[in-house]
């Protein structure tokens, strides 16, 4: 069977939703477009997403969804709501956008709702499920990369408070961050028990947020540098127990990569219909480009990869529901979506000609934001190492 986008392109019928999740994405798109396409631009020339849009989309139900009502969410822990917000934000080209809302929905949530305890969670998810409380995870750093066992950030305990130095980097939602979910070494002496996760909070002293860093893509998106000087954390900010975050980051990294790569594939199939479009309007020597072989077959191979992509993002959305994703099918996922968005906006650039790199296409802008995706959550290299680790080799 088969249905249709919206532009009459036939694309393989998707079994996954149900009327509610129709339902949803079509509030989504109502919501987009009133408060997120006519902005998204300027946002992007400013560098930084408003905060007052987190509370908009709480206010839509569109973030912090699985917090239970009891802290004033509305108690939906299904993945298949987080897919079709990224999907629909990605459909408009507002990629900055979604990246914010996706550290609060798909990255640092976990955290709370797996490790917080009960006093936590009543002083914390309150304001995270309301956008008045923005979040961020914070565990780069200027020389680790990949590699979070070789942090060295330091916590050390003095009575009822952690003494935290060190410096964090590529922070997603650093200058916007209340709450930095904020991964440090209490035991300086050990590499992977030495991990533990602290809640550091906005207004700390010694806590400042560096630069604003220039990127090459995702204009809209602040990422920052943060500064740790003699910050007193205290104790009662320690999520779980100690000695025990980089386990805790190990078993929340899958969620964070199948995020990564619906919003990869998403990222490929809207630039697709962005290009279907162009090469049936615009005309070289006498026809237009879409009466090319060479332009058909292209975006024939193009959109039989997103088509086959998508039938495994899918497949690892239901796993993610039923709590058996595993590290190497979530590493499968990223992998393929990040390679494939890669590929697909680069020959929908060249598809686009000399329009394809002025600014003012949302290709231009998809080519830009495109390249990350193969290096944040664990690079591509360390995607393959885990897929290839699982199969003995």
């Amino acid at each position: 069977m088969s249905t249709t986008n919206g532009s009459n392109r036939a694309i393989m019928e998707r079994t996954i939703f149900a009327e509610e999740h129709h339902m949803f994405r079509s509030g989504v798109r109502n919501f987009l477009a009133k408060e997120v396409a006519p902005h998204f631009l300027e946002w992007e020339r400013k560098g930084i997403v408003p905060r007052e849009m987190f509370q908009k989309a709480a206010d839509n139900g569109f973030l912090a969804m699985s917090i239970p009502e009891a802290y004033g969410g509305i108690g939906i822990d299904d993945f298949r709501f987080n897919a079709i917000l990224v999907e629909e934000c990605h459909r408009i080209g507002a990629q900055s956008f979604i990246m914010g809302l996706n550290i609060q929905n798909d990255v640092t949530l976990p955290y709370f709702l797996r490790y917080a305890n009960d006093e936590q969670k009543r002083r914390w998810l309150p304001g995270v499920a309301s956008g008045s409380l923005i979040t961020a995870i914070v565990m780069s750093e200027p020389g680790t990369g990949s590699d979070l066992a070789a942090i060295t950030t330091t916590a050390r305990r003095e009575g009822d408070f952690y003494i935290v130095n060190g410096a964090k980097t590529f922070i997603t939602n650093g200058i916007n961050a209340d709450l930095a979910v904020t991964a440090v070494k209490t035991d300086a002496t050990q590499r992977h028990k030495g991990i533990s996760m602290l809640v550091i909070e906005r207004g700390m002293p010694g806590f400042e947020r560096g630069r604003k860093l220039e990127k090459l893509g995702l204009h809209g998106q602040d990422t920052a540098e943060l500064f740790f000087n003699d910050v007193r954390v205290p104790v009662a900010n320690l999520l779980g127990e100690e000695g025990q975050g980089f386990g805790y980051m190990v078993e929340s990294l899958p969620r964070e990569r199948l995020s990564i790569a619906v919003g990869a594939h998403a990222a490929a199939r809207a630039a697709l219909e962005w290009t279907l479009d162009y090469v049936k309007s615009r005309r070289a020597f006498g026809q237009t480009i879409a009466s090319f072989q060479t332009t058909r077959h292209a975006l024939a191979d193009l959109r039989t990869e997103i088509e086959i992509g998508q039938a495994y993002v899918d497949q690892c959305t239901l796993a993610l529901n039923a709590g058996t994703l595993t590290a190497e099918q979530a590493a499968m996922a990223k992998l393929w979506c990040s390679e494939l968005q890669g590929r697909v906006v680069d020959r929908c650039v060249q598809l686009h000609g000399g329009y394809g790199y002025m600014t003012e296409y949302p290709i231009t802008r998809a080519y830009a934001d495109a390249r990350v995706t193969r290096i944040f959550a664990g690079s591509n290299e360390i995607m393959r190492e885990i897929i290839g680790r699982a199969d003995d080799l």
